[in-house]
């Protein structure tokens, strides 16, 4: 077995790789899956009313964690090996099931492949904050982010072109195999459990949740996401509805976006760890206001590119440095519990605006939409400046 306690290169790579499985899986059910359902015919509303259901696992993370934090005495590597060989197998299934013909329980069994992704995700976090100090968890988000971010670029690079050659059901069984692999890695690092016996994870809930600090956060994490969840699906209807230009330039701005949250995501953790949580989160979400903000005015696509690459840098930062400052503040015997319920909150902001978008746009128009983006950073910057700086860690 493998220490990687003091190891800090083998730390960055195993959460990166964990990581990295969720990337695929988010472009198997978020690009893969619509334009292989849109090809059997089914209807557009049954599709995003299946993807959106079937997604919902990771807004309550908080479940997964709570079984894994209950039966904490099994360690966190048995829950992520759980996870991963849950979305494993369901992928694996789906090779063989046909969405035309048994939607339901191709539905079903996607749904049990991130709630497999779930299991993993609390885990891994849960074990990230047990064995980092609190100097290093900025690069270990910084790992962990740009690890899930490299998995939606190169799946969404390699997965189209199997499609085209060998067929849908050759994607789930890539898919399943990628997660296989990446689950070896963590059978040969060494773990030491925390608790020997079964926790209790409520009472350790709620005198947390009775903290400032984590109240605070509470109302932080939803506000912090509400500017990204309405640009994820308003931009690549921008660029085809205003700009006019088609699906190919769509894949290409959102890969020149990714590779600048990679980049900001290393840089945000690096220098969350040297200069502070607080201090970095201010910087880079009072630069994105100014950047969000000219999105208002960009009219041709060079520049558009460029402010959007912009704000994916600094999302990227300013993510990475949130996701450690909730690590500082969350108690490692239900590391995966509290974690995950304010990173599911979070994923609840951006879920539930970028629901709404849509809509919204109709009546305000997108050059509206993106100074409203803007403008809901304000409030999370005044809460900022409420949640205090200097962080205790939890015991």
């Amino acid at each position: 077995m493998i220490d990687i306690s003091n190891n800090s290169i083998l730390k960055y790579l195993l959460f990166s790789s964990l990581y990295f499985s969720e990337g695929l899986m988010k472009v198997i059910s978020t690009i893969i899956l619509p334009i292989y359902f849109y090809e059997k015919g089914i209807p557009a509303e049954i599709i995003t009313f299946v993807i959106g259901i079937t997604i919902v696992p990771m807004v309550f993370k908080f479940i997964w964690g709570g079984i894994a934090d209950h039966f904490i005495f099994l360690g966190r590597k048995t829950f992520i090996i759980i996870g991963g060989t849950l979305s494993f197998v369901s992928l694996l299934f789906l090779t063989i099931i046909d969405p035309h013909v048994a939607l339901i329980p191709f539905s079903v069994l996607l749904f049990i492949s991130w709630c497999g992704v779930g299991f993993l995700d609390a885990s891994s976090d849960a074990w990230a904050i047990e064995i980092s100090q609190q100097k290093q968890r900025g690069k270990v988000n910084g790992a962990m982010y740009a690890g899930q971010n490299i998995g939606i670029i190169a799946g969404s690079l390699l997965f189209p072109f199997i499609v085209e050659l060998y067929g849908y059901a050759q994607v789930f069984a890539i898919g399943a195999i990628c997660i296989f692999l990446i689950l070896l890695f963590p059978l040969f690092i060494k773990e030491v459990k925390s608790r020997k016996t079964i926790q209790r994870i409520s009472p350790l809930l709620f005198s947390e949740l009775k903290k400032k600090q984590v109240l605070q956060l509470v109302i932080f994490s939803p506000l912090l996401f509400i500017s990204g969840g309405f640009l994820i699906l308003l931009v690549p209807l921008f660029i085809t509805d205003v700009l006019h230009f088609d699906l190919v330039h769509v894949g290409l701005i959102n890969i020149s976006f990714t590779l600048a949250l990679i980049i900001g995501s290393f840089i945000g953790g690096i220098l969350g760890d040297i200069w502070g949580r607080k201090s970095m989160l201010f910087f880079f979400i009072s630069v994105s206001i100014v950047f969000t903000s000219i999105l208002a005015f960009a009219h041709c696509l060079d520049l558009f590119v460029l402010m959007y690459s912009i704000i994916g840098f600094l999302q990227g930062g300013y993510i990475v440095v949130y996701l450690a400052f909730v690590m500082d503040v969350t108690n490692p015997r239900i590391g995966a519990t509290q974690f995950s319920l304010l990173t599911g909150l979070g994923n609840l902001g951006m879920i539930s605006t970028s629901v709404i978008s849509g809509t919204l746009v109709t009546f305000l128009g997108f050059h509206r939409i993106f100074f409203l983006a803007a403008w809901f950073l304000g409030p999370v910057l005044l809460l900022l400046y409420f949640i205090r700086g200097t962080i205790k860690y939890s015991k």
